[in-house]
């Protein structure tokens, strides 16, 4: 017999698209911004995986959530949106910050820390 129950992996990442979905977009918040881009590193005594997320602006939601990268993590997660946000409302073109996961591992804290270092350029005053 098969299990057909979604695993919490598959749940999280619905909960994620969900807040996504209903979530102001950034061109509302932030009409000057024209390009972002977050580069991730994400640190473990394991591994160090890093990546660059490019945002598309155009379309974006104004949330920044990224899953835990230790799959044995259980709901984790880095929310980054309140730094990310903050910096882009100063207009800021690149700013930097770390997270660390508040999910769990078995009985104990994940703690997998994640830093990011954001991109940005506006566009210019008009008239």
């Amino acid at each position: 017999m098969y299990n057909n129950k979604p695993s919490n992996a598959a749940l999280r990442a619905t909960d994620r698209r969900q807040r996504e979905d209903s979530s102001p977009r950034l061109t509302d918040l932030l009409p000057k911004l024209a390009s972002l881009s977050i580069r991730i590193d994400e640190r473990s005594v394991i591994a160090s995986p890093k990546y660059v997320r490019r945002i598309v602006v155009q379309s974006a939601p104004a949330l920044f959530v990224l899953p835990c990268g230790n799959q044995s993590c259980t709901d984790g997660e880095h929310d980054i949106t309140t730094d990310v946000l903050a910096g882009l409302r100063r207009q800021q073109r690149t700013f930097s910050g770390s997270h660390t996961c508040s999910g769990w591992v078995g009985s104990n804290r994940c703690e997998r820390t994640m830093w990011f270092e954001v991109e940005a350029d506006y566009s210019p005053q008009p008239g």
